[in-house]
């Protein structure tokens, strides 16, 4: 909807409106323009067009109606234009005091694990809803954008796909292995070009929901807090929520409450997939019926959603044997295509990001929804009679 002439010389707009457009048109020409979407079709050149003039749109005057829309969309820019920093991330550094706080709180018992779950969960949502409380929309917006991209990781993940299929198109076998662990927990030293490949991909396609559509699913349902209290959860699941001798009982509260919050988001990660197939150069009627049959074989109530999803949109068989240390597991296969090779790390890649503009775009939209209406204490009929 365009922006009218009152709108847009309102007082305090001239001085936000450069700035925001330049912020905007510089989104949209970075997703329009960029290889990673090369291929991926009008849907995810538009999908990246959207929120860079969605951006530009917001030039005027903050209200609170979109100060958290706003947010949202400016924190996806952020993560596209500047990923992840080496040192100081906000995440790692919750990491490391959660670390700390193990040693302090540790006990082979359920109880102790969900003490220490309230320990390190509950100020990190408490100091989010300090920032949702934020009284002007510009500050919560800021706040917003900030959080946004401190909780998001798809542009981290994309280049590791990329870096991975690198290593293993140079035939840089130890490369790849040493890189592996950066995506997931298996034991690389047994695996061949193949193996790679298939972790890879699998990785991918779980963590475009843990890294993307579920924070900012949380953020359209919960704000700030939602954004923050996702990441700590999914953060202490990767730290503690193994299934081994010290974790077995002390982790299992981590666990279950990440399987709780990424319940909902994977689901909705399996649908945008289907969605996004064929900008991707798949097709959306395999991708749901492989998702519909094998989604819930999985061993994790939510990943297999995603992986499900993944290997009918690219028509690929994922699943298998894994191996994490000494640990070995047999995971049913899904999909009815070939196993991954090294050229599908780069479709999956591509895939994965047009599902997160997708999911953008609707975490943006849902938080404009949420806040449209009259405003708090005021009756619905004296508000829409002004």
């Amino acid at each position: 909807m365009p922006i009218s002439s009152d709108r847009r010389t309102a007082p305090g707009a001239l001085g936000r409106r450069p700035a925001l457009e330049t912020l905007g048109d510089a989104l949209s020409r970075t997703f329009s323009g960029s290889r990673a979407l090369s291929g991926s079709g009008t849907f995810g050149r538009a999908s990246g067009r959207f929120l860079g003039r969605a951006l530009s749109r917001m030039s005027g005057p903050v209200r609170p109606g979109r100060a958290e829309a706003f947010g949202v969309l400016a924190g996806v820019a952020l993560d596209a234009l500047l990923a992840d920093p080496r040192r100081g991330h906000p995440v790692a550094l919750f990491g490391r005091a959660a670390a700390a706080l193990e040693r302090r709180l540790y006990g082979d018992a359920r109880p102790a694990g969900v003490r220490y779950v309230a320990a390190c969960v509950g100020p990190v949502a408490l100091l989010g809803l300090a920032a949702a409380r934020t009284p002007d929309p510009r500050v919560r917006g800021a706040l917003a954008a900030a959080a946004t991209w401190a909780v998001l990781g798809g542009t981290t993940l994309g280049r590791e796909g990329a870096a991975m299929a690198g290593l293993l198109e140079s035939g840089d076998l130890a490369g790849a292995r040493r890189r592996l662990p950066h995506l997931c927990g298996r034991d690389p030293s047994r695996l061949e070009e193949s193996g790679l490949a298939r972790a890879t991909v699998e990785s991918i396609a779980e963590n475009t929901s843990d890294a993307v559509v579920a924070p900012l699913f949380w953020g359209a349902v919960a704000g700030i807090p939602g954004l923050l209290a996702y990441r700590a959860i999914n953060t202490l699941d990767a730290m503690v929520g193994h299934r081994d001798a010290r974790y077995e009982r002390f982790g299992w509260a981590a666990a279950r409450l990440d399987d709780v919050a990424n319940y909902v988001p994977a689901r909705i990660t399996g649908l945008l997939t289907v969605l996004a197939a064929p900008p991707a150069g798949g097709s959306a009627r395999r991708a749901a019926a492989v998702l519909r049959r094998d989604g819930h074989r999985h061993p994790s109530p939510n990943a297999g959603r995603c992986e499900a999803a993944f290997a009918g949109a690219l028509d690929l068989t994922l699943g298998g044997v894994n191996v994490y240390g000494e640990r070995v597991e047999h995971r049913p296969e899904m999909g009815d295509g070939a196993k991954p090779s090294v050229a599908d790390i780069r479709r999956s890649v591509r895939l994965a990001r047009v599902v997160n503009l997708a999911a953008a775009g609707l975490a943006a939209a849902a938080l404009l929804a949420r806040r449209t209406g009259p405003a708090k204490g005021r009756p619905a009929s004296r508000a829409a009679g002004r």
